[in-house]
């Protein structure tokens, strides 16, 4: 069962907006654990048309939703993960489910182009609607360069403004050719962000700039299932630097392709949530949306 598909595309940043919303009252109020019709009214929302816009934008309840987001769930969820994980290094392969990393691959960036800053590089992006609130792409013949979610006042780091999405790419890739070129990159951002997204199809490269330890981390990612948690601690025993946690941290917290790379399923031991670089809140809604998924086949 595929998630059902809006009609308009104002109604996804609509729908985003209303589940960060209750995720961040939710968060805010966990010791009194408030009930549907507390979060609804928070929202500005009668019971039921909450029930149903919640329904319609996952798949499943709001109370089922909420169920994945318990810090008990993360832990068992870790420990499943973790379990899979370790014995895929143990045993000298890539991940448990290689499905991601199929589809995905990560291409960097020669020393020569990393040190001349895209000279030569024609780089086209736009800015679009998802399930998960407004991202910028932007793409070259060789890859996806950048996808970063846009601000929406919960911990975004750009405005929704397309001058913004131009700085921020010209401080990446500064000697590059940028392009506004959204009906470009809409095709991609409807294929990245298909509910479709977790069965087998058309590859996808990234193009990125980072340095050997980055790069083994950001690789690393694309082992951890959909649906999936790990931790930090993990991941730098993947990479086979048990003791560069820290390390593994400021590495993930400067992933430049969100949710392709898939830094947002690793959290904390505890099973809190933790930071991250387009706002918890969002982590929240995409991790809970991927259980969801996962759960339903």
């Amino acid at each position: 069962m595929s998630l059902p598909r809006l009609d308009l595309k104002d109604d996804l940043l609509d729908h985003y907006q209303m589940v960060a919303a209750a995720i961040s009252f939710i968060r805010q109020h966990q010791a009194e654990q408030p009930d549907l019709s507390v979060i609804a009214r928070h929202v500005g929302l009668s019971e039921y048309h909450f029930q149903k816009l919640f329904t319609h934008w996952a798949g499943i309840s709001p109370k089922r939703f909420l169920q994945y987001l318990t810090i008990e769930q993360a832990k068992a969820n870790i420990s499943r993960t973790d379990s899979l994980l370790k014995l895929s290094i143990d045993l000298g392969l890539s991940g448990p489910s290689r499905l991601h990393d199929l589809f995905v691959s990560i291409e960097a960036m020669s020393p020569g182009e990393y040190k001349n800053g895209g000279e030569g590089l024609d780089i086209h992006y736009g800015s679009h609607s998802t399930l998960f609130g407004a991202v910028a792409i932007a793409a070259t013949k060789r890859g996806i360069c950048s996808l970063h979610f846009l601000g929406d006042g919960r911990g975004g780091d750009l405005d929704n403004g397309e001058s913004d999405v131009g700085k921020l790419l010209s401080r990446t890739w500064p000697h590059a050719q940028l392009v506004r070129e959204p009906e470009k990159t809409q095709a991609l951002c409807d294929h990245i962000f298909s509910p479709a997204m977790t069965q087998p199809h058309q590859p996808l490269t990234l193009l990125v700039k980072g340095t050997n330890f980055q790069l083994q981390v950001w690789r690393a990612l694309l082992q951890i299932p959909s649906g999936s948690l790990t931790t930090y601690k993990t991941i730098a025993e993947i990479i086979e630097r048990p003791t560069a946690v820290r390390a593994v941290g400021t590495a993930i917290g400067k992933n430049p392709i969100g949710y392709l790379i898939p830094c947002h399923r690793v959290i904390r031991g505890s099973g809190e949530v933790g930071g991250y670089r387009w706002g918890s809140d969002r982590k929240q809604a995409i991790l809970g949306w991927e259980a969801a998924q996962s759960g339903r086949h």
